[in-house]
């Protein structure tokens, strides 16, 4: 999929944890650690927006779009 999502490096930057980042949101760890890992197939916006609104960042920083060759 050409969508990268890059949740690990801004959580990273941020030094949170995934259980701590989690527990604001309001997610599963289990729902959170599949996002982390890229193995999503979908985000719902109200998620991007309080993963947004925790870490400080823009979608952008957490959404990036890799051309297939």
């Amino acid at each position: 999929m050409p969508i990268r999502v890059n949740l690990d490096k801004v959580m990273k930057e941020r030094q949170m944890s995934l259980s701590e980042l989690a527990e604001k949101v309001g997610i599963t760890l289990a729902n959170l650690s599949i996002l982390k890992t890229n193995k999503a197939k979908a985000v719902r916006f109200s998620t991007l927006e309080a993963l947004c609104r925790e870490l400080h960042c823009q979608p952008a920083d957490i959404l990036e779009f890799e051309e297939e060759s």
